[in-house]
């Protein structure tokens, strides 16, 4: 199966940076899919960004301007360059990713135990 781990959480200061990295190892073909999630306490899980296989990305507009993703696809990793960071941007970050495997299986829910991101003065 698919195993995802994230990395490059911890503290910083409001207006600070931090680069987040998903390694994703197991039988993987290709990804259609993948992307960050990130879930405040008490709040739902948000999407953050996401990338499809054709380059299409998309990001929440709460950071917009400001994140970026991006995807190394030999490698099997996906990041997140987090700018001008603020306190709202405190939560846990997942990572998720839609994969055809190389058994031709589609594993389309897949997802990392996550890292937390802690943005305060």
């Amino acid at each position: 199966q698919v195993h995802l781990v994230e990395s490059g959480g911890g503290l910083v200061q409001p207006g600070g940076s931090l680069r987040l990295s998903c390694a994703a190892s197991g039988n993987i073909f290709s990804f259609y899919r993948m992307g960050w999630y990130r879930q405040a306490p008490g709040k739902q899980r948000e999407l953050v960004a996401t990338i499809t296989s054709g380059g299409t990305i998309r990001y929440t507009d709460s950071v917009k301007g400001r994140f970026t993703i991006s995807r190394d696809n030999a490698k099997n990793m996906v990041y997140l360059q987090m700018n001008r960071l603020k306190p709202e941007d405190t939560a846990v970050y997942y990572c998720n990713a839609d994969v055809l495997t190389i058994q031709r299986t589609r594993e389309n829910d897949c997802w990392g135990q996550g890292t937390q991101v802690t943005v305060s003065s």
